[in-house]
C-alpha cells in the first residue's frame, strides 16, 4: 500500500510537470525563442545623429579592459559621442591602464573621473554610474549608453542602438551581451542562466506597450536622457543590486517604453572558467532576486523541482515500476530539452546539452540556497570587497526617519 502511494505521488507529480512544461512552451510570451534581436531600424539624416555620453562604471577591471574599452572607443558613430570611465575604488590600475588605452587606440574621447567611496546605500556600481551621468550632463546629451567594463561592443554598435531607438521610440534599447562558452562549466551553465532569465523576464511582453513585465541587461543599456531624468536614475534606484531589472521597471513605471533582446555583436570577455566562478555570480544576487523573502525561497525550490528535477526522476521510477510516471515525465523532459535547443543554438553549443538541463538547474537550485544562507551569515550580495544589505535595512536618505 504504501508503494503503491509513493507512486501514486510520483504519477501526480510527473503529471504537474507536464502540465506546467505545456503552459511554459504556449504561455509564457514564447520565452524560449531566439529571435528577439535589434528591431528594424531606418537610420537618421546624415547631420541628425543625436549626442551620446557612454558610462563605464569599472572596478578592478585591468583584465578585462584591454579587450572591451578598445571597442568603445574605436565605435563608428556618425553624432557627437564620448565615454566617461569611472574608476570605483580599483586597486589594480583600472584607471591608469584605460588611460593608457586611449593613448595608444585614440578613437572617442575619453575621461577617467573616480568618484570616491559609496555613502551608505549605494552600491558602489550605482554610486560610479551617477557620477558618469553627472558628469555627462555638461555634455547635454540625448543618450546615455551605460556598458559594463567587460563588454566588448562591435564598431557599428553604438549606430545600431540609437537608431533602434529613434525607429521604435523606445526609452530604453537593452541587448543582452553573449556570454562566454569557453570552458567545459560556461558551456553546461551560461546558456542556462540566459534561459532562465527569458523565462522570468520574456522578451517579447517587455517591449510590448501595456505590459507590466520590464527588465534590461545590465551590460548595454541605451537610455533616453529624458526619460532617465523623469525616472530618477540612478537615484531612485541607488539600493538595488539587480539594478538593471530595476532601472527596466523605473523607467517602464514612469510611462517609458522599453526593449531587450539578445545581441549578435555585442560580447562579454569575462571569464568563468572554474564552476566556483560562475556559483559566485550567479549567488551573490539570487537571493535578492527573491526579495530576500524565505518563503518565496521555498516556492522557488518547490517550482525547480516540480519543473526541472520531476521528468527525469519519474522517468526513471516510471520505467523500473511499469507506471504511467514514465510516460508523462519522458514527455516533460523532452518538451524542458527542445525548448532549451534554440539556446544551444544561439550559443553555437552542441544539442546534446539539451538533455542536460535539469542538472544545470539542479546547480541553480543550490546556488539559490547558497545565496539565502550566506545574506543570512551576513555575507549576502558581496561582489569586489563590498557586502550590501538587503534595501529596506539601509536608511533612506530621501525619507524623514
Amino acid at each position: 500500500m504504501g508503494q503503491t502511494a509513493r507512486v501514486s505521488v510520483i504519477v501526480w507529480s510527473a503529471v504537474g510537470s507536464l502540465a506546467a512544461w505545456l503552459w511554459l512552451l504556449l504561455g509564457q510570451g514564447f520565452f524560449w525563442r531566439t529571435d528577439v534581436r535589434l528591431p528594424p531600424r531606418e537610420d537618421p539624416a546624415p547631420d541628425d545623429w543625436p549626442s551620446v555620453c557612454v558610462v563605464v562604471p569599472a572596478r578592478d577591471e585591468a583584465t578585462v579592459l584591454p579587450a572591451s574599452l578598445p571597442s568603445l572607443l574605436a565605435q563608428d558613430y556618425p553624432g557627437r559621442a564620448e565615454v566617461f570611465l569611472i574608476d570605483d575604488g580599483s586597486t589594480d590600475g583600472t584607471g591608469e591602464l584605460a588611460r593608457e588605452l586611449s593613448r595608444r587606440h585614440g578613437g572617442l574621447p575619453l575621461t577617467v573621473a573616480s568618484p570616491g567611496e559609496p555613502p551608505a546605500g549605494w552600491t558602489g556600481k550605482l554610486w560610479a554610474v551617477r557620477h558618469g551621468i553627472g558628469l555627462a550632463r555638461a555634455r547635454v546629451p540625448e543618450y546615455l549608453l551605460l556598458t559594463d567594463a567587460d563588454i566588448a561592443h562591435a564598431p557599428d554598435s553604438l549606430r545600431h542602438l540609437v537608431a533602434a531607438a529613434r525607429t521604435g521610440g523606445f526609452d530604453v534599447v537593452s541587448q543582452m551581451a553573449r556570454l562566454r562558452v569557453e570552458t567545459r562549466w560556461e558551456r553546461l551553465v551560461v546558456p542556462a542562466f540566459v534561459y532562465f532569465f527569458a523565462q522570468l523576464y520574456p522578451f517579447r511582453r517587455i517591449g510590448r506597450r501595456g505590459a507590466r513585465t520590464a527588465a534590461a541587461a545590465g551590460g548595454c543599456v541605451l537610455l533616453r536622457t529624458e526619460a532617465a531624468e523623469r525616472a530618477r536614475i540612478p537615484d531612485a534606484i541607488r539600493q538595488a543590486v539587480i539594478d538593471d531589472v530595476a532601472l527596466a521597471r523605473a523607467v517602464k513605471g514612469g510611462g517609458g517604453h522599453i526593449w531587450l533582446g539578445l545581441a549578435e555583436r555585442v560580447d562579454s570577455v569575462r571569464p568563468y572558467p572554474l564552476l566556483r566562478d560562475l556559483w559566485r555570480m550567479v549567488s551573490r544576487s539570487a537571493y535578492a532576486q527573491l526579495r530576500h523573502n524565505p518563503l518565496v525561497l521555498l516556492g522557488t525550490v518547490a517550482g525547480l523541482a516540480l519543473v526541472y528535477l520531476v521528468p527525469p526522476v519519474a522517468l526513471a521510477v516510471g520505467l523500473v515500476a511499469s507506471s504511467p510516471a514514465a510516460v508523462a515525465g519522458g514527455l516533460a523532459w523532452l518538451v524542458m530539452a527542445g525548448t532549451y535547443v534554440p539556446m544551444l543554438r544561439y550559443y553555437r553549443l552542441p544539442l546534446w546539452l539539451a538533455p542536460l538541463l535539469p542538472f544545470t538547474a539542479f546547480l541553480y537550485l543550490l546556488m539559490t540556497v547558497d545565496s539565502a544562507v550566506q545574506h543570512h551569515r551576513g555575507r549576502g550580495a558581496a561582489w569586489k570587497g563590498r557586502t550590501y544589505a538587503r534595501p529596506d535595512a539601509v536608511p533612506d536618505e530621501g525619507r524623514p526617519a
